[in-house]
């Protein structure tokens, strides 16, 4: 992992009078994760590093140059049009992905586009979204990348029919849990080294 990466991001956080809460909440991670890139125990992917630097206001060649991605680091996502279930769910799911590159986001669009770009492992989708459907972004994320995993999250157990019939490989009713996580992983369609039947 790099320290020099850690070094310059803790740099530009400070200097912009930011907490690792604060900065955390606006790139829709964990405050932990953020404390892992700045220990330099792990090195967020490309896309998160992107959205660094804009929301940091740093030309992205700066972040880029002292990072790299690794495959032994799965990408997982989380999509909530909630702010608040968001915020909440992804520190869940670090604790039960602790080798994953976790990050969430609250509008469709920008989960397909961070799919285009990057090979998502397991993708966690709220079934309403506003006025998208999790069901059809389930559909799109599959055409993208037919291995991924995608796990339903929703409060309303009427759903689950549907939710099957899209070739999703679970469903977990709201609150999530780790322990919820954890048994989604053991029966996932597409089991990958560090989930699944791995874990």
């Amino acid at each position: 992992m790099s320290m020099l990466f850690a070094e310059n991001l803790r740099k530009l956080r400070i200097e912009r009078n930011l907490s690792r809460r604060e900065l955390a909440e606006q790139l829709f991670v964990s405050p932990s994760a953020i404390s892992r890139w700045e220990n330099g125990k792990r090195l967020p992917d490309i896309e998160t590093i992107c959205r660094l630097a804009e929301y940091l206001n740093v030309n992205v060649d700066r972040l880029l140059s002292t990072a790299a991605k690794s495959d032994e680091c799965p990408a997982v996502i989380m999509v909530d049009d909630s702010k608040i279930v968001l915020n909440g769910g992804l520190p869940v799911l670090e604790s039960a992905l602790p080798n994953a590159s976790v990050i969430g986001f609250t509008k469709p669009s920008k989960a397909i586009e961070y799919a285009k770009s990057n090979q998502v492992a397991i993708a966690f989708l709220d079934i309403e979204l506003g006025t998208a459907s999790g069901l059809d972004l389930c559909t799109t994320l599959l055409k993208i990348n037919p291995l991924t995993n995608v796990v339903f999250l929703t409060a309303y157990e009427g759903y689950a029919v549907d939710a099957w019939s899209t070739g999703a490989s679970g469903y977990i009713l709201k609150p999530i849990t780790v322990e919820n996580v954890q048994a989604q992983l053991k029966i996932l369609r597409h089991p990958f080294a560090l989930g699944g039947t791995g874990v």
